[in-house]
């Protein structure tokens, strides 16, 4: 049996079938010890009241036997007569059938059947009596007891109940663990959740408290962060200012190549600053607006093709969506600058779909594609693939960790898939209510 995914549906699972085998061992038990011996002694009575009543008859004379079986119909719902012919075969899978049959058989030294006639509501018995059989029969009413009633009922109550308890129980128990939960991911997002109630048992309030402190000592941590990047930004770009006034300030007769390679290496300088800060600023939120997701990717190719990259856009209908369009514009980018770097100079397409549940962003690239194993590890900071540290052969090792970082703190995903027919397929989804 498949187990439920969610620790309410497995913690439900468990109690209801624990408590499903109690009910039936406790049904179990109160049929052996309880209703099997009343309904023995029951039928052991029964059997000696048919038996009495047909050895009675016979000893009776003629005249009074009719007044006897009137008495028999009236007091104890017994009618006699002799049997002149064989019952008919019949099936009766009534359990009171089977102990009163061996309870005739034990009064009388000889098997007895109980059968049915035309009737189905009559049960009749053929007694052996010395000289003659006689025919006991009685309706079905004079039992009184209706098994397959009653155990229907009690199987259906018990199930329900097991379940309702089942679930309630369930309820309890996974009700502040999945709150805790929601915390939890809030915090690993970057958010700072509402603090979480630190009552009920002694183990989820311990809990609870210590995701209440985490949440805080998350938000003070990301702070000092942001601004320890912040203030160094600033101090590396002073620097960096200077020396490239210095460059202007130049001589004439300076080397071109020399000098052109000084103001590279500043601008490169800067670029990785700046990614720096969107690294320490990718776990906060940005503002959402409703926003034409197609305006904002025509608006990415276009920059990419004004930098010579060859790229195509397929799109949809117009997408409006409530997202942080800094954080989309910025993922997108990353992603489409990644597939032309890596593309080895063949088109990169950019594709939008939308359908009931999410929003689908795929750029996808003709070049040499990534292993398997390392599709998780190139998002990891200054991971790369291509193990120099070269502007001409790889990035920084930045783009997919910020783009990563932005997609987690807006609840999207991305990931990277192997495209059919070779490359590699950057896939950013977004959730269908924006």
């Amino acid at each position: 049996m498949k187990q439920p995914r969610t620790l309410f549906g497995r913690t439900a699972l468990a109690i209801a079938l624990v408590l499903l085998a109690f009910q039936v061992i406790a049904i179990g038990a109160m049929f052996y010890y309880v209703n099997y011996p009343l309904s023995r002694r029951a039928t052991e009575d029964f059997a000696a009241l048919m038996v009495l009543s047909a050895q009675t008859w016979v000893e009776l004379p003629p005249a009074t036997r009719a007044e006897f079986a009137r008495e028999l119909r009236t007091n104890h719902g017994l009618t006699i007569l002799e049997a002149r012919e064989p019952l008919p075969d019949s099936t009766s899978r009534l359990p009171y059938r089977y102990l009163l049959e061996s309870a005739l058989a034990r009064r009388t030294g000889r098997p007895v059947a109980i059968k049915t006639t035309g009737d189905p509501e009559w049960f009749w018995a053929d007694i052996p009596t010395p000289g003659r059989t006689i025919r006991v029969g009685f309706p079905r009413s004079r039992i009184g007891v209706q098994p397959p009633a009653a155990i229907s009922v009690v199987l259906i109550a018990a199930a329900l109940l097991t379940l309702l308890a089942a679930l309630v129980l369930a309820r309890r128990i996974t009700r502040p663990l999945a709150k805790l939960a929601q915390a939890a991911t809030q915090v690993g997002r970057g958010e700072t959740p509402e603090p979480v109630p630190e009552d009920g048992p002694e183990e989820l309030a311990a809990l609870a408290r210590t995701i209440n402190r985490m949440a805080q000592e998350v938000r003070a941590l990301l702070a000092n962060r942001t601004t320890l990047l912040a203030g160094i930004s600033h101090d590396l770009r002073t620097p960096l200012a200077r020396m490239q006034l210095a460059i202007e300030l130049l001589p004439r007769a300076s080397d071109p190549g020399l000098v052109e390679g000084l103001r590279r290496d500043i601008e490169e300088m800067d670029r990785l600053i700046g990614q720096f800060l969107d690294l320490g600023r990718g776990l906060h939120h940005g503002d959402q607006a409703e926003t034409d997701l197609c305006t904002v990717l025509d608006k990415i190719v276009a920059d990419a093709r004004r930098g010579g990259a060859e790229v195509r856009l397929a799109t949809a209908e117009p997408c409006v969506r409530g997202v942080n369009v800094l954080a989309l514009r910025r993922i997108v980018t990353n992603l489409v600058d990644n597939a032309v770097r890596y593309g080895e100079g063949k088109p990169v397409d950019v594709a939008l779909a939308t359908d009931a549940d999410s929003v689908t962003i795929r750029v996808l690239d003709r070049g040499p594609g990534i292993p398997e194993e390392a599709r998780e590890a190139v998002f990891q900071p200054f991971h790369r693939l291509e193990p120099s540290r070269s502007h001409a052969t790889g990035g920084s090792g930045l783009g997919l960790a910020v783009a990563r970082q932005l997609a987690q703190a807006s609840g999207w995903r991305i990931e990277l898939r192997p495209r059919e027919g070779g490359g590699t397929e950057a896939r950013l989804t977004l959730p269908a209510a924006g």
